[in-house]
């Protein structure tokens, strides 16, 4: 019988900080009872940030302790902690701007901050797992609190509404996910999933199908066509703080347990031509997500098409990656999860900054004239359009560069034909944007409440999409330093 010690739990570090940090919310919130005036983000940003100072450290020393009792389970190596510190921050954004929001809205309570924290824990586990049960945990983990926070907002019809669909849909797909972890075993015998791609060769036949349904609970968690329906309505119903924090936290761990299945065998598992499939999926949900988007008069419908088109860019790195095993592909996607994490969180913040007490500016109409009355915030949302768009001196712009440049270097040249006619088209919808804070006469006159988290997030944002666009080896190591280390990492470990 294998004996577990402190010093073994160590290895799920990142882990076991969220789950039991969200835990100690919730005994807290217990505790304490409904008072209001507790600032429920001071506990989370605290676990968050120890979590974060915990991942630091062990990326400086290459990645936490490996070989023990527990490496099966969860894999500490410099992807996978890359990974889990975008997690971090992006909840950590989240938590600063569900402060104001939830006040504004009059639901603030403990368990939302609880169900972040879970979630964020279920997200690392699920990106850092070759474990066939693990990967299952994590995945739920990962899903049942976004559900919850999905119709957070009980009193609001379209939030209750958005639960309900990601709740069946989810379920569906979880449901998927597990039967493929059920073929995978099948074929091998064995619930590590390293194992089971070399020892389902003799079961080509069960492998191939575990395999498609893993990659469509994988693709479904993207946001991926056509496995993307859920994701307009989901993402207007939920919370903003809640869509912000699926649109990018999700998409992340997603995005993180898919390159690490496909690095296990090259991507191509049982002869399946994983590349040739991504191809034309990366193709479809760029179109399908950039066709819907120029026709959207909702503020968060059009970014839920946004990030459904963002899914489809990056699967053209995942494409690359998963028929030429390429580490530079691996650069350029973790490179774009980090200029599309915060250009969406910022925008975003953005629109919780602009609403009113009781109510949000969720149509474009409603930000006609805006820039010039709140000048610094008709700024930043220029900057996150103009990044989300791909236009230089940006992130967003070195993101795309980064991916595109590459599949083009492998042979992929049509795919990025398509890519760059599809993010040219977006233009349109993005500088819609600018349109109406500019050049459109104000709607309406009321007051805005100042938050100064909103603020601040908006401004680490700003900062963070303009200097990885135009320096990002001016801070040292440098960022495509850091990015290198990662993706090496994970093809050190296949």
């Amino acid at each position: 019988m294998m004996s577990l010690g402190f010093a073994d739990l160590l290895e799920l570090g990142p882990f076991l900080h969220l789950a039991l940090g969200g835990v100690a919310v919730v005994l807290l919130d217990t505790i304490l009872g409904r008072r209001r005036t507790i600032p429920w983000s001071l506990p989370t940003l605290a676990v968050l940030s120890l979590t974060f100072a915990d991942i630091v450290a062990r990326f400086g020393d290459g990645g936490g302790p490996a070989g023990g009792p527990l490496s099966w389970y969860a894999t500490s190596d410099r992807f996978s902690l890359f990974l889990a510190a975008l997690v971090c921050l992006s909840a950590a954004c989240c938590v600063l701007l569900s402060e104001p929001y939830l006040e504004r809205m009059g639901r603030r309570r403990g368990e939302y901050h609880a169900l972040i924290l879970f979630s964020a824990a279920g997200m690392v586990l699920f990106s850092s797992t070759t474990d066939l049960i693990a990967l299952f945990i994590g995945l739920e983990l990962l899903s049942i609190p976004v559900y919850i926070l999905s119709g957070y907002l009980r009193g609001d019809l379209r939030s209750a509404e958005a639960a309900m669909k990601y709740f069946l849909l989810g379920a569906f797909s979880s449901a998927v996910f597990l039967l493929g972890l059920a073929f995978v075993y099948g074929a091998s015998g064995t619930t590590d999933l390293r194992a089971a791609m070399l020892a389902g060769a003799s079961t080509p036949a069960l492998l191939k199908a575990g395999f498609v349904l893993l990659l469509t609970g994988f693709l479904f968690k993207i946001g991926a066509v056509p496995f993307h329906m859920w994701i307009p309505d989901v993402y207007e119903g939920a919370p903003t703080t809640v869509t912000a924090f699926m649109a990018t936290a999700v998409k992340t761990a997603a995005i993180g347990a898919l390159l690490r299945v496909l690095a296990l065998r090259g991507g191509s598992p049982g002869g399946i031509d994983v590349a040739g499939m991504l191809w034309w999926i990366a193709v479809l949900t760029m179109t399908v997500g950039n066709l819907a988007a120029l026709t959207q008069s909702s503020m968060k419908r059009m970014l839920a098409y946004s990030s459904i088109a963002h899914a489809g860019y990056l699967l053209v790195g995942a494409t690359v990656f998963a028929g030429s095993g390429d580490p530079r592909a691996l650069n350029g996607i973790l490179y774009y999860l980090l200029a599309y994490t915060f250009m969406t969180i910022g925008a975003f913040a953005v629109v919780i900054a602009m609403g009113e007490k009781g109510r949000e500016r969720l149509e474009m109409d409603d930000y006609g004239g805006l820039g010039w009355r709140h000048p610094a915030l008709g700024i930043a949302m220029s900057v996150f359009m103009i990044s989300l768009s791909g236009i230089p001196p940006t992130a967003g712009f070195l993101g795309k560069y980064a991916v595109f440049k590459n599949a083009v270097e492998n042979g992929q040249t049509p795919l990025v034909v398509i890519a760059v006619l599809n993010s040219a088209a977006s233009v349109y919808y993005y500088l819609k944007v600018m349109v109406m804070l500019y050049m459109r006469p104000e709607t309406a006159r009321a007051a805005i409440p100042r938050s100064l988290l909103a603020g601040a997030v908006v401004a680490v944002c700003v900062f963070i999409v303009l200097w990885a666009g135009l320096a990002p080896d001016s801070l040292l190591p440098g960022v495509p330093t850091l990015l290198s280390w990662a993706g090496g990492s994970l093809l050190a470990a296949r």
